[in-house]
């Protein structure tokens, strides 16, 4: 059974920085991509940062020079480095991979966590 296991989210105050972590845990034999994604009340999830097997990155524009997405191939954990948050950063964050296991090559996606950032 394949989880992804979230942490280090929380409340922050306007300019602060917050560093969320997703390791996927199971029978786990290659993961091809990571990334994160967010949805404040009443609006769609939306793409954050997604990181590749390779290493190549991509960052919604909201999003673009204030977090940074990294791995740790070795722990199979995603990073999301979150700097001079904004109120409008405020959502549930949901960690996503796309990776082989027993099951054959999936989606999954984490439980979320809550980031509030207040004014």
């Amino acid at each position: 059974q394949v989880q992804l296991v979230e942490s280090g989210g929380g409340l922050v105050q306007s300019g602060g920085s917050l560093r969320l972590s997703c390791a996927a845990s199971g029978s786990i034999f290659s993961i091809h991509s990571m990334a994160w994604y967010r949805q404040a009340p009443g609006k769609q999830r939306e793409f954050v940062a997604r990181i590749i097997s390779g290493g190549t990155t991509n960052y919604a524009d909201s999003v673009k020079g204030r977090f940074t997405i990294s791995r740790d191939n070795a722990k199979n954990t995603v990073y999301l480095q979150m700097n001079s948050l904004k109120p409008e950063d405020t959502a549930v964050y949901y960690c996503n991979a796309v990776l082989t296991s027993n099951s054959g090559l999936r989606n999954y996606w984490g439980q979320g966590t809550q980031v509030t950032v207040s004014s």
